[in-house]
């Protein structure tokens, strides 16, 4: 059985360069914390022995922003390093840690960064002066839609119950 499978960590900037920056994004972030995280992973096909490495990693993101512009670049516990420069809804380019390569669209709603991978759903945004990355993987999408409507909570249980071999989980309720 499943059990959490939102991959939720924030980021805090490690040093001030300049108080007075005006790009929200902008900036060198570190993990602080991080939830989630060995469920995420395993959900989306991520190796075992990546997982462990990344388990207790502090995760740096650098981001370039100018702008609409952005420069997205992380590093991960492999020493692996990927960037996805893109400009806010223009389709480009992007690439998984993975190495699968992939179109897509980021938009920007209420200050939020939102972005389909192949696998899951990505928002990302600054609040009290933390980057916060929330990534959702999509077939659980209907489990925060769920949330929503209550009227149609039972007609989805009983979906989730005849077609997966799981029931849906309190934790849906953080969606």
């Amino acid at each position: 059985m499943l059990s959490k499978t939102i991959f939720d960590f924030s980021l805090t900037y490690p040093q001030p360069i300049n108080s007075l920056y005006t790009m929200a994004f902008a900036g060198k972030w570190e993990t602080e914390t991080q939830e989630g995280y060995e469920e995420f992973c395993k959900l989306v096909g991520i190796p075992d022995d990546i997982i462990a490495k990344g388990r207790d990693y502090k995760l740096i993101t650098e981001v370039v922003q100018n702008g609409n512009e952005f420069s997205w670049s992380q590093l991960y516990p492999t020493n692996k390093s990927v960037t996805n420069k893109f400009v806010i809804d223009q389709e480009c380019d992007m690439e998984t840690i993975g190495g699968k390569k992939f179109k897509a669209t980021v938009t920007m709603e209420g200050g939020k960064l939102s972005t389909e991978f192949p696998k899951y759903h990505h928002t990302s945004e600054i609040s009290g002066g933390k980057l916060i990355e929330v990534r959702v993987a999509l077939w659980q999408k209907m489990v925060c839609i769920r949330r929503e409507r209550i009227k149609e909570v039972w007609a989805v249980q009983v979906m989730f119950y005849v077609f997966f071999p799981f029931r849906p989980q309190p934790w849906a309720q953080l969606c």
